[in-house]
């Protein structure tokens, strides 16, 4: 007599707007938010509202830029706590990943040993270099559009933040492969439709098009989308270069993507203002 097969098993329930925003938030700020679910559908949900969670990252820092300027604090002081807000809000993980990435990319190594790199708790000369060199591009474009009102410096520290995060919603969609099995580019590497990654891209673009225009200058409307622009297709670039060393994309190459969107956005506004 044959035994009865076992039922198959249960399928995870729904992911919910809550779990994809607690999934977002939990993941890319240091807010406290209770842990997430970490199954593939709540990744894809909570990828797609990971510039939602980019745009509350850039209301405190739009804040705090305002605040200090009111209280005449100093542009390049203003510039260097906002610029340090952004790391302490977002754990600093995507400065860690940046010089992670930096590190493997610049051994010149296979993909395999090149990834092993990527999985050490130190940091080398490549990674040292490239978080220097970032943070002092993204302190000394700050600075830059602070000489020209605080509007700019306001729209800015926004977009900056929204910038980065709405990479990583890019760099998730489906075609872009995890170069591990585990870990959470695995999770969430391919997991967002591409249709769905162009409409959050357009979306992004468009706010930062309606927030320059606000300003009353259509020149600033046209920077900030030229902004959000260039600091997608910077993103593709890295994104695109690390498909091909390393197979796919890891924790740390979205981490860098998104610090190489944001410090992008800064550059292109910094130089338009």
């Amino acid at each position: 007599m044959n035994a009865t097969p076992p039922p198959p098993p249960a399928e995870p329930p729904r992911a919910t707007g809550t779990d994809a925003l607690r999934f977002a938030f939990g993941t890319l700020t240091v807010l406290p938010v209770g842990t997430p679910r970490w199954d593939r559908n709540t990744a894809r949900r909570g990828m797609l509202c990971a510039p939602v969670a980019g745009a509350a990252l850039g209301l405190a820092a739009a804040a705090l830029v305002w605040l200090l300027l009111e209280l005449e604090v100093g542009w390049l002081l203003t510039a260097v706590v906002t610029v340090a807000l952004g790391s302490v809000l977002s754990r600093a993980l995507h400065l860690d990943g940046l010089a992670d990435t930096a590190d493997a990319l610049g051994s010149g190594r296979p993909a395999a040993d090149a990834l092993a790199i990527m999985r050490r708790s130190d940091i080398g000369p490549f990674g040292v270099a490239t978080l220097v060199f970032a943070l002092l591009a993204q302190v000394a474009a700050l600075y830059e559009i602070l000489h020209h009102g605080t509007g700019h410096g306001v729209l800015a520290a926004f977009l900056t933040c929204l910038a980065g995060r709405t990479a990583l919603t890019w760099a998730c969609r489906e075609g872009v492969p995890a170069a591990r099995t585990e870990g959470l580019g695995a999770t969430v590497a391919g997991s967002v439709p591409v249709r769905s990654a162009l409409g959050v891209a357009g979306t992004a673009c468009a706010v930062a098009f309606l927030l320059g225009a606000m300003t009353g200058e259509i020149t600033r409307a046209v920077a900030a989308l030229c902004a959000m622009l260039l600091a997608l297709s910077a993103a593709e670039l890295l994104l695109h270069h690390c498909r091909r060393r390393l197979g796919g994309v890891t924790g740390d190459v979205l981490g860098a993507v998104a610090e190489t969107a944001g410090t992008a956005a800064l550059l292109v506004l910094a130089v338009t203002a």
